[in-house]
């Protein structure tokens, strides 16, 4: 049979696609934009014929459904990053939590460390190649469909496709579920002036010609509003949202000066509203891959003047970032912070950067404090630690001693807490300064 042939063959509902899932089998997942939204709803609405299957997946959009409390004992959920309708799993003990780099994902499953039996993912309807674009969530969804015994794909057309890592054959699938529903979108996050603050600080340690590494959210949205005079930035990064465009479009971003994929914007999933999956559809200047490559630091570091940009939590007066905890509580995940942090240390002109506002709970309590809370993580050490930034400032803490480190982080934490940081530096380091 030639592919479409193959095609027709393996066009499935998604209950019967799902009917092929085993008592005590392992399901991979994609996550973020790529969630399989149908699957989900599938398992849930039939979760009295699934009993202990585990589900590992990542950080998903969505409502969930087979997250919740009345899917307890049928579903079990394992993940290294939890979000807003998977935290209370993780407390309930209906899911374990690993500690593990982004890009140690892949290689994992491979090698059955995250067992999986089988793949559920979103892709592209196939080309005239017969080729599907994972789309929105590369990262290790390509992994999965390469391990497992099963493969479910929803081919939604709403998907925009993308080239790159992350296309794979119908030879690869055992099950299409062909649809055509909404994707997830993300609001544009509200920018209030502390963090315009740190974002002109930020912006102030980016030059021309430098290769951007950028989360999601209101900072990294803030950073980008005072990029509109830079010339010829580049992107290599975990995910890219709507921000870059505006700086694509403006021609502030071309990549023109990027060591590694020189006009091309990269990244290994993606997240945003429809103006974004517009912009990525069929654009040639931008290309996916899978998390094991695109957080490589050794693959990072091959792009000169690399800077990444990262938020956290807390800060000690010491430079340990705590950026996934608070306290003893998970509330994310390691991610690919440290990837990125790593590949600017050895990427050449490489900077990181750490950008957090100063307090939290509505000012109630600071970000810069003298230990890390009973039981927080430390995501970042303080040996890899570069840039501290907040509303009051930039702490350069890489090559300082731990008495310029402190002094430096007191100066730039909210001014309300400076005279208790400074007690604690007395005591630690006496009046001498």
């Amino acid at each position: 049979m030639n592919w479409t042939e193959k095609y027709k063959s393996k066009i499935s509902t998604t209950g019967q696609a799902i009917s092929h899932i085993k008592d005590n089998n392992h399901i991979v997942m994609s996550e973020c934009a790529g969630v399989p939204r149908l699957a989900i709803q599938e398992l849930a609405a039939n979760k009295e014929k699934f009993h202990n299957v585990t589900i590992y997946h990542m950080l998903t959009l969505g409502a969930g459904e087979c997250y919740q409390p009345d899917c307890y004992g049928h579903f079990k959920h394992l993940t290294n990053f939890v979000g807003a309708n998977t935290r209370q799993i993780i407390m309930d003990g209906e899911g374990d939590f690993f500690p593990a780099f982004f890009k140690d994902i892949p290689s994992m499953i491979e090698s059955g460390e995250i067992p999986c039996d089988v793949a559920i993912v979103t892709a592209t309807p196939p080309n005239e190649e017969g080729y599907c674009s994972l789309s929105l969530s590369c990262d290790y969804a390509v992994a999965a469909v390469k391990k497992a015994k099963i493969v479910i794909v929803e081919a939604n057309d709403a998907l925009p496709f993308i080239g790159g890592g992350d296309l794979i054959h119908m030879d690869d699938v055992d099950y299409i579920v062909p649809c055509s529903y909404p994707l997830p979108e993300l609001p544009a996050p509200t920018i209030s002036d502390v963090e315009r603050e740190i974002g002109k600080n930020c912006a102030s340690l980016i030059n021309d010609g430098d290769t951007l590494q950028l989360g999601i959210g209101a900072i990294p949205d803030a950073v980008l509003l005072f990029m509109k005079e830079k010339k010829d930035l580049g992107i290599h990064t975990e995910m890219f949202s709507d921000s870059v465009v505006d700086l694509v479009e403006a021609g502030v971003i071309n990549g023109s000066k990027k060591t590694l994929h020189p006009g091309k914007l990269i990244a290994t999933f993606l997240m945003g509203s429809k103006r974004l999956y517009d912009f990525v559809n069929n654009n040639p200047s931008v290309e996916l891959y899978g998390v094991d490559y695109v957080n490589d630091p050794y693959i990072i570091a091959k792009n000169d003047n690399l800077v990444s940009i990262n938020s956290c939590i807390e800060v000690d007066l010491m430079g340990q970032v705590a950026s996934e905890t608070i306290g003893l509580k998970q509330f994310s995940g390691t991610g690919g912070q440290v990837d990125y942090v790593r590949g600017a240390s050895i990427s050449k002109g490489g900077r990181s950067i750490m950008a957090m506002p100063s307090t939290a709970a509505k000012g109630k309590v600071s970000r810069i404090v003298p230990f890390l809370a009973h039981g927080a993580a430390v995501t970042t050490s303080r040996n890899d630690v570069d840039y501290i930034v907040t509303e009051y400032g930039i702490a350069k803490l890489k090559g300082k001693t731990l008495r310029q480190r402190a002094l430096a982080l007191i100066e730039i934490a909210h001014p309300d807490f400076r005279q208790g940081l400074r007690e604690e530096f007395e005591q630690r380091f006496g009046t001498k300064k």
